[in-house]
């Protein structure tokens, strides 16, 4: 009988998943009654052949990072993520409802969040400076870097060390900018992985998870760029936005949707200023987007 080793998922290969460990990176694919296996995924394999293995089991995880799929579904992205960095820019100009769809996503899936203001050598609107307070005065941590200039990147390196990270934000905002200043011979490392599981050069098609030279992991991922919020009932996105958390188990009845209903706690948080009107319209505009399952 074959025997059993641990490995990590460092990317997908093809059809494949390379996996790394005891001190090699090998080419395996999953038993057919696995669930989808993914970047970040613990397994367990054996060897199938000469180069080749099996991945015979998924290791618990304890978090998911799911994206949408075709007929409603979704599709994990990553897994045993520590923290997901929002990344976001003045100039596209950044969207909050946005951010905060990616925030709502963190609060129910077990990872923290930051937020990172690349391109912070452009100037801050007053508007700019007024949201980047409010997510500030609600416990996120922000860092201000330009991918350009080398601003804020050794801070944001220490943030990046011990943990599994991935990196979020919509298209321009200077996710590969950022990637790419973090892992220099990001394409070497690329090759290598390839070589390692015998499928030549620049084969990975998804996620490929990278280790920093200072420490820590960072999942790249071209499907982190849309979060869906498909698996968020409505209760659970109010729960996302951590403000409304003392509130909610207050409202005057327990299936209250925080809209125009007698008695709502969080509506009255609102009115009386303790939570950012800003905040409460982009929660009904998000609510608008999801079916409602309270």
């Amino acid at each position: 009988m074959p025997e059993i080793k641990e490995g990590l998922a460092i990317a997908h290969l093809g059809q494949g998943i390379a996996v790394e460990g005891h001190g090699q990176i090998i080419l395996c694919q999953p038993l057919r009654k696995l669930d989808t296996v993914t970047v970040g995924d613990k397994v367990l394999w054996s060897e199938a052949g000469p180069g080749q293995g099996r991945i015979e089991q998924i290791l618990p995880r304890h978090s998911v990072l799911l994206r949408p799929a075709r007929n409603g579904k979704t599709r994990p992205v990553a897994a045993n993520i520590d923290r997901v960095f929002v990344i976001f820019a003045m100039e596209p100009h950044y969207d909050c409802l946005l951010i905060d769809q990616y925030l709502a996503i963190c609060e129910n899936s077990n990872f923290k969040a930051a937020l990172v203001l690349n391109k912070a050598d452009l100037p801050l609107t007053d508007e700019a400076e007024h949201d980047l307070a409010v997510y500030a005065e609600l416990g996120y941590p922000i860092y201000k870097v330009s991918a350009k200039t080398g601003l804020g990147l050794d801070r944001l390196i220490q943030a990046l060390k011990n943990q599994v990270s991935v990196f979020a934000g919509q298209s321009g905002v200077g996710k590969s900018s950022l990637t790419n200043a973090f892992i220099p011979d990001k394409d070497i490392k690329i090759n290598t992985i390839s070589a390692s599981a015998k499928l030549g050069r620049h084969t990975t098609t998804a996620a490929t998870l990278y280790h920093l030279k200072e420490g820590g992991d960072l999942i790249d991922s071209p499907g982190v760029a849309i979060f869906g919020l498909a698996d968020l009932s409505a209760s659970e996105l109010a729960y996302g936005y951590r403000e409304f958390r003392p509130f909610i188990g207050n409202c005057q009845f327990n299936d209250c949707r925080h809209e125009q209903d007698k008695g709502c706690a969080i509506r009255a948080a609102v009115e009386n200023g303790t939570i950012a009107s800003s905040r409460y319209q982009r929660f009904l505009k998000l609510k608008e987007k999801i079916p409602l399952k309270r």
